[in-house]
């Protein structure tokens, strides 16, 4: 009978510090935030072996709210003007620290070019250059002075993501090894030393430099 009951009370102490761990992660489902329905899904081998982290170059967040509208707006660019299946990142990290739900653990995501079989994407919502810079693109993004096939934008960087987004990312890692969904000894990169672009920024590129399992 004892043994029962510490069976029992261990049992019922894993179930409670599970439901604990993702309540504080404040993760929003695709249903919350409005998500569309993917259009086609590829299966990734889990426990994954890699971990890339992304800026969307674009707007932050300061609640759900605000999130969820620039999470749409995200995945309206990569299904309808890119053609992908569905919104390319498996998971979104406002600056409230609100994470929101992309592509499920279990499948293949579109972030990382000739990289995406390896692991999962984290993107912070924001731009964090640090600096105010010009920069061109191209002209079906969203911008001010138009040139021939050309725009040039003038982009204000925030410094650096909240304390909240940063720990929100780490305790994301952290649930993802604890339930199998990424290896104990994972590689954490930055987007850019996987091809050419200034992704994650150069402020946020620092920060997740000295993180558990960075590798250059």
């Amino acid at each position: 009978m004892r043994t029962f009951n510490r069976t029992f009370c261990l049992f019922v102490a894993v179930i409670i510090s599970a439901w604990t761990f993702t309540s504080a992660l404040k993760i929003i489902s695709r249903a919350e935030w409005g998500a569309r329905h993917p259009l086609a899904t590829r299966p990734l081998r889990t426990p994954a072996s890699h971990v890339f982290i992304h800026h969307s170059d674009g707007p932050t967040s300061s609640d759900v709210k605000s999130g969820s509208e620039i999470v749409r707006s995200i995945q309206d660019c990569h299904m309808d003007e890119r053609g992908w299946s569905d919104i390319g990142y498996h998971f979104l990290i406002g600056g409230d620290g609100s994470i929101f739900e992309g592509r499920d653990w279990r499948n293949i995501g579109a972030h990382v070019a000739n990289h995406n079989r390896k692991g999962h994407g984290i993107v912070f919502l924001g731009n964090f250059m640090g600096t105010t810079h010009w920069r061109v693109k191209l002209s079906r993004l969203r911008v001010c002075i138009k040139g021939e096939g050309y725009v040039f934008c003038l982009c204000f960087s925030e410094v650096a993501p909240t304390e909240a987004a940063l720990t929100a990312a780490k305790d994301l890692i952290n649930y993802a090894v604890k339930e199998r969904h990424l290896r104990p000894n994972y590689f954490l990169k930055g987007h850019r030393q996987m091809g050419f672009t200034d992704c994650p920024g150069d402020r946020l590129y620092k920060i997740i430099r000295s993180w558990p399992n960075f590798r250059p």
